[in-house]
């Protein structure tokens, strides 16, 4: 997390979060089936870097069981697993899992099945960092990225420069697509329930979206419509391996080099994801925002502007407190409300809530080294 992150967060998620007026009733505990998952609760994990992989061989080990296990069994509806890298070159910091090669794979096996005997749904969330990377990090070998262009500021955790990327050819590009269609093949191997996309926060994906970081001039650049190409063929081919009702692609304008970066045009911008969404055959989105009722056009908020033009699944996400996501819900707006760092401060997060019991605030000094 860069440091301009981390004080935004602080300045959202370190607030109080009130009591659920009425936790047994709460629409948030509600059975509900999105796609191919029947989920016990209208809640969803929302993915979080942790960087407890081995950071030779990219494979997690029984910490990271018990840490999945633990929320599985405390009745989250789904969970969304931490950025899971797809190629050696997709990884940006150290101690990322993979799941690209075999070990990776049968270690996640051991995942999967403690959230499953727990009655829980999980699916792996695949990404590529692109340019937000370092040469040491990304197996010796320059990031890959659009554009020959060095994202600002320093690698989390690592604290170098970001290097200067290598511009992806077709070739590169092509690869890349069968990099994550294989990566979704191996989530459903290692026993996933599906994938989510990151096509967010200013990693690879995004940074073909964003007109910062592409400027290419051939049929990956150009306007927001042509520069969302690379984005509608990994959906494409994610969807075509493993189907549109086990595959979740996430989007947003904020990025992790640049967290007050917003579009010029929220509503177009939106419209324009939301046509490329259809395009590639997806059903369920998880757009994400860092302040979830944040107005952006219009008087809408940015789920209010999605669900104008989108009638599938919507996962919401952005410092969500329970009041708000019960709203939320109630409204239409979101299917399925996500939360992050209470989830690692709260194993019992669902407990908590249905209880009407206090949160124990995310502290990132305190709670970042070790899972719980």
């Amino acid at each position: 997390m860069t440091q301009a992150n981390k004080g935004i967060y602080q300045a959202t998620e370190m607030k109080s979060w009130g009591k659920l007026k009425d936790g047994a009733a709460s629409n948030l505990f509600e059975p509900v089936t999105i796609g191919a998952w029947k989920l016990k609760s209208r809640t969803a994990m929302a993915p979080m870097t942790r960087c407890f992989a081995d950071d030779q061989t990219g494979a997690v080990g029984e910490d990271v069981v018990e840490y999945y296990r633990k929320r599985a069994a405390d009745g989250i509806g789904l969970i969304i697993t931490e950025g899971i890298v797809v190629s050696p070159r997709g990884k940006g910091n150290p101690g990322v899992p993979g799941i690209y090669s075999r070990e990776q794979v049968d270690a996640w096996k051991k995942v999967t099945q403690a959230v499953h005997e727990e009655g829980g749904t999980i699916i792996a969330q695949i990404w590529h960092v692109g340019r937000l990377s370092h040469h040491e990090i990304a197996g010796n070998l320059p990031p890959q990225a659009p554009s020959a262009i060095a994202a600002e500021g320093l690698v989390p955790r690592y604290r170098q420069p970001y290097d200067v990327p290598e511009a992806m050819t077709i070739a590169d590009i092509q690869e890349l697509v069968g990099q994550y269609a294989q990566a979704a093949k191996n989530a459903i191997e290692a026993g996933f329930d599906g994938v989510e996309i990151h096509g967010a926060h200013g990693y690879l994906i995004d940074q073909f979206n964003s007109d910062i970081s592409n400027h290419r001039t051939d049929q990956y650049g150009g306007d927001l419509a042509q520069r969302l190409t690379l984005m509608k063929e990994v959906l494409k081919a994610v969807i075509d391996a493993i189907g549109t009702e086990r595959t979740l692609i996430r989007f947003s304008a904020h990025k992790a080099d640049n967290p007050t970066y917003m579009w010029e045009d929220p509503e177009v911008a939106i419209r324009t994801f939301i046509e490329a969404c259809k395009d590639a055959g997806a059903t369920m989105i998880h757009p994400s925002i860092m302040q979830f009722t944040r107005v952006l056009a219009d008087g809408k908020t940015m789920h209010q502007l999605v669900r104008k033009y989108w009638d599938g699944i919507i996962v919401g996400v952005g410092t969500l407190d329970p009041e708000t996501a019960e709203r939320a819900i109630a409204e239409g707006t979101i299917d399925v409300a996500a939360f992050g760092r209470p989830l690692i401060a709260n194993p019992d997060f669902i407990h908590r809530l249905k209880n009407g019991e206090e949160l124990e605030e995310y502290d990132a000094k305190s709670q970042l080294p070790v899972l719980v």
